[in-house]
């Protein structure tokens, strides 16, 4: 029997529509029934060049169910092609138009000598969810569109993270990352948000190296760029925030960049210094134990509870009860994640629960002792469960309907005394 899943924490990989999107001038192509769009559009955040309910589409119907819809999705590239201005068009396929077997792949290919670049991802939902869409849009990319660069730019590092749209703080990440990088005399390049775009995916195969900061979303794709264009890549798997993390990031990048070790030094301790210096101005409100237990729980995906985790407990010396990760997250990658949660300050270590299902994750929750007011970390699915046991809540994850992110972030130093700043102004409401 089908089990119900409640509360949904992801999306199908049709949703891979956002990862296009984020690109500036890169045009989804819809091979699907409308209502896949209007569905899987639906985040805060989702206008801009191309606004998610302008996306071409071949609406597929009953007609198209017997008699096949290629035809309909050739015309629908071709008006496309003529009527909107993109740099790039992506075609993306849905369940229907798999289940009945056409090859998009054949009518992509006949565009091969278009005056702008089409390419193809098959991302049919029942293949599997957003975060794999995500990887399937980047693999479509490097398989179908980039070329051998003549020669490497010196310095030049493409820097991978998150699922744009889906991750609320994607742009901000991403910009926080390439500051991080550039401090160490580097060139960041990264394919998403403003003033990026075609440009930037054109450089991709003349990096020195690639930079995935992610546990596993874009394994595959730094792999699959290793292979083609012999791109080395260093994985770095927690997402940096505070200082504790981001010394270890900037210190990782730059022993791989080569670059001088005085140089990262002279970084590191010129921004621990100030951290900290902030951080001794309120160590009065941080020590106060009335005001929030030294337990939490973060709900969210891979990247983000990894990352919040390791802050919480490194930085600030919390500790974790059981900590959930909702992305679905393939089986072969389980036990890595399960061992970066081992590797924690004061030989704490936190117990992963994956799961996807909220009924289950708040059973868990509401039967956890917290020892006292709990923080809890999430959605705005946690925000009942936060309400019934009187925790501090912060949402940090998709769903979030309460709150606006532009192009917040928490990586790096900054960032770790930004997600202070958020997480003691909740504490500080309850008891003033």
């Amino acid at each position: 029997m089908a089990k119900i899943l409640d509360q949904p924490r992801y999306k199908c990989s049709m949703a891979a529509m956002q990862t296009v999107h984020a690109i500036t001038k890169a045009l989804p192509i819809l091979h699907a029934g409308p209502g896949c769009a209007e569905k899987l559009g639906g985040s805060i955040g989702s206008s801009g060049y191309f606004s998610a309910h302008i996306f071409p589409c071949s609406n597929i119907s009953e007609k198209e169910v017997i008699f096949g819809g290629e035809d309909r999705l050739k015309e629908t590239i071709e008006n496309a092609l003529k009527v909107v201005d993109a740099d790039l068009y992506v075609v993306l396929t849905g369940c229907t138009s798999e289940i009945v077997g056409d090859d998009a792949e054949v009518v992509v290919r006949s565009f091969k000598d278009a005056e702008k670049p089409v390419i193809y991802a098959s991302t049919a939902g029942f293949k599997g969810n957003n975060y794999s869409g995500h990887e399937w849009v980047l693999e479509a990319i490097i398989d179908q569109h980039l070329k051998p660069a003549p020669t490497r730019i010196k310095g030049l590092v493409n820097i991978w993270s998150g699922v744009p749209l889906h991750d609320p703080f994607w742009l901000g990440n991403l910009r926080k990352l390439e500051k991080l990088v550039a401090e160490l005399g580097l060139i960041p390049n990264t394919i998403f948000g403003h003033g990026r775009g075609i440009q930037n995916i054109d450089k991709i195969p003349a990096a020195e190296f690639n930079l995935l900061v992610s546990p596993w979303v874009g394994l595959n794709n730094v792999k699959q760029l290793e292979e083609k264009f012999g791109t080395p890549y260093l994985h770095y798997p927690t997402l940096p925030i505070g200082a504790f993390e981001t010394s270890k990031f900037i210190r990782a990048v730059g022993d791989y960049a080569g670059v001088d070790q005085a140089k990262i030094e002279e970084i590191v301790v010129q921004h621990e210094e100030e951290y900290y210096y902030y951080i001794e101005r309120f160590a009065d409100v941080f020590l106060e134990t009335r005001v929030m237990a030294k337990r939490f729980v973060v709900v969210s995906d891979a990247q983000t509870t990894l990352a919040l985790t390791k802050f919480l407990v490194n930085d600030l010396g919390l500790i974790p009860s059981k900590q959930y990760v909702i992305d679905d997250i393939p089986v072969e990658y389980r036990e890595t994640l399960s061992d970066y949660f081992q590797d924690l300050n004061y030989d704490i270590k936190a117990e992963i629960g994956f799961s996807s299902d909220g009924h289950e994750i708040h059973e868990e929750i509401r039967t956890t002792d917290f020892y006292g007011y709990p923080l809890i970390l999430g959605s705005s699915w946690e925000k009942k469960i936060a309400k019934e046991l009187k925790a501090h809540y912060l949402t940090v994850s998709w769903p979030i309907i309460e709150r606006l992110v532009i192009n917040t972030s928490y990586v790096g130093y900054g960032g770790g005394l930004r997600l202070i700043e958020d997480i003691y102004s909740e504490v500080l409401t309850r008891f003033n």
